[in-house]
Formats: structure tokens, sequence, C-alpha cells
């Protein structure tokens, strides 16, 4: 059983309350309809439900009746997520007239769902951009206490089976923050770990990649590299952390032994978090495309209830995918 399938048993085991924004969506009603007759989640879709229901009978899907359909418009708690959204922005001197419009937004109406417990995660970004999904999301559910950065982790299946767990690696950020600060980069690194916790149920070895191996290169971006390291072991002690080390030492153990001698991370690593944005993007790309991997992601870290962005290119069975490791996430915060 590969570790997708084992997530989906465990989603089925514990099922979660998972809203849909895009709810009219065709790639979207198809995953949803799969998930429902698997018994994956408990599935919320937002949208007209005439028009919900009429969209679903025309790709001849079976399921979608059993999943609650809510008209952003038109619905019972409407006033009482207004009055929870003009609480949540007062500060920022939001007015209920401006709420009450806001409501009806169906990405905004997912997480205030999410606020008030009427559901516990959301997978959006079929028809909306990144920016777009995660706006009301770092408004009204935030980050975790202790996080300041949202970063994006892909799962990616290799070819390679010496490599991380029987060739699965961990790789962040590789879809949300263009240039972290040594800060940030070491609340990436404890995000990305314990998301290995989470999804592949094995303790981290986490590499802070750079262009250097302890020291083997003097320059700005690796002093950023090293003080990351040392932060993030702050951070979370139990977890091991180390870098900064190039690629090669945190995957090869030959290569990482003769680096970077005494290392529990170098050679072993199944974490790999990346110095910036830029790195990581590129970097997963090329091993998706020219290693054939597959990259399950971007999941969102950081986020004090689990919300995911799709790529607006997903496919039925990505959307089906990000439900179950959406639950996952659910079900791990909730034991915490």
């Amino acid at each position: 059983m590969d570790l997708i399938q084992e997530m989906i048993v465990r989603a089925k085991a514990d099922k979660q309350s998972i809203v849909l924004p895009e709810g009219t969506e065709e790639r979207t009603l198809r995953a949803a309809d799969r998930l429902i007759g698997d018994g994956v989640a408990n599935i919320t879709l937002l949208g007209n439900p005439d028009e919900v229901k009429a969209q679903a009978a025309s790709y001849g899907l079976k399921n979608i009746d059993r999943a609650t359909i809510i008209d952003p418009k038109n619905h019972a708690k409407k006033q009482a997520y207004i009055d929870l959204l003009v609480e949540l922005r007062k500060s920022k001197g939001l007015t209920p007239e401006q709420a009450a419009k806001l409501v009806e937004d169906p990405l905004y109406l997912a997480c205030l769902m999410i606020k008030a417990g009427d559901a516990d995660g959301e997978v959006a970004g079929a028809m909306n951009a990144t920016g777009n999904v995660l706006r009301p999301a770092l408004q009204i559910i935030k980050t975790v206490p202790g996080i300041s950065v949202v970063s994006g982790v892909f799962l990616m299946f290799t070819k390679t089976p010496q490599y991380g767990k029987n060739g699965l690696l961990l790789c962040a950020d590789c879809a949300v923050t263009p240039n972290p600060t040594a800060a940030e980069l070491a609340q990436i690194a404890v995000c990305t770990g314990n998301s290995a916790r989470t999804f592949v149920g094995e303790e981290p070895r986490v590499a802070m990649l750079s262009f250097s191996t302890k020291g083997s290169a003097k320059h700005e971006m690796v002093d950023k590299v090293v003080e990351a390291t040392r932060l993030a072991r702050e951070l979370d002690p139990t977890m091991l952390i180390d870098g900064e080390l190039q690629a090669d030492a945190a995957l090869v153990p030959s290569v990482g032994a003769s680096k970077a001698p005494g290392s529990e991370v170098a050679g072993r690593a199944n974490v790999l978090v990346f110095p910036t944005l830029e790195v990581g993007n590129i970097a997963y790309k090329l091993v998706q495309r020219l290693g054939e991997a597959e990259a399950v992601g971007p999941v969102l870290q950081g986020m004090a209830a689990p919300v995911n962005d799709l790529s607006r290119g997903c496919s039925v069975d990505d959307i089906y995918k990000l439900v179950a490791i959406t639950a996952n996430q659910a079900i791990a915060a909730k034991k915490k």
C-alpha cells in the first residue's frame, strides 16, 4: 500500500468535513462524487444548489446528493458568519456592510465555516489563483501560534528508492514565500518536519540546503541557511535538522560522510528545505519532469487549520488526493 492509499484509509477511518468552495467546477464535482462514493470525507460544496445539482446530473454523477450544498448568498448561518467576520476584522475597520458582501464569496465563507467549527478543512484553487485562496485564510484562520510564515510542501515520489523513504522526499518551500528570512526559513523547516511526521509517520531528517556544505563556501546566502539551521533547532530540539548541506551531501551516504562527517542527517535526509522559493520551485519541477517523479501538492503548512491550494491545471485525481491529505492534516491537528 503506497502512502496516498494509507492516507485515504486513515481518512476513511476518521471522517473529516472538507469544504470545496468551487462547487460548480467540473473537476471539483467529479472529485467530490468519488470522495463521497469512497467514503473518504464528508463533503460540503459551496454554490447555488440548483446549479450544483444540474451540473452534477449533466456529468452523470450519482453521489452529489449526499454532499452538503450551501448557497453562499442564502443560508441559515449567514448572519452568524457576518458577525464572526466583523469581530475578526474589527481592528482593520471592517463594517457589517462590507462583511455581508465578503461572506457571499465562497472562499471567505469556507474559511468562516472552518473558524466556526462547521468544517475541518478546505481545498480550493481549481478556478482561483493562490493569492485569492490564501487571502481569506490568512485573515480568518491565521497561522499556528509561534509560526508567522505559510509555506508549500511537495511530496515527491521519485524513482530512486535509495533516497528518502523508498524514494519519497518532502520538499519545501516550493510554492509560497519568495525569499524567507533566516527566522522564516527555520519555521518552514520545522513545519516540513512536522508534515513528515503527519504524512509519512516517521521521524524527519531535515536538510537545510545550500550551495555550500559546512563552510565550503562563504557568502551571505550561506550565512542565512546556517542561521536558519540554528534557529530551527531551537524551535524544535527533538527534530534532526542539519545544514548547510549541498543536495548530494544531504542525500548520498558516501558524499554525506565525506563532506559532513558525524552528521545524523547528511546522506540520510528525507526532508529537503530550500533557501528560497526560486530554488525550490525550479528544483521540484526539474525532478518532476526530468526524473519522472510524481509531485503531490503543494500542501500548505503553517495554517492554524488545513487550507490547501490546487493548481488551476489540476486533475480530478489531484483534487481527490489533496482532500485525503487535508483530512489527514485535520486528524493530526485534532490530536495535538
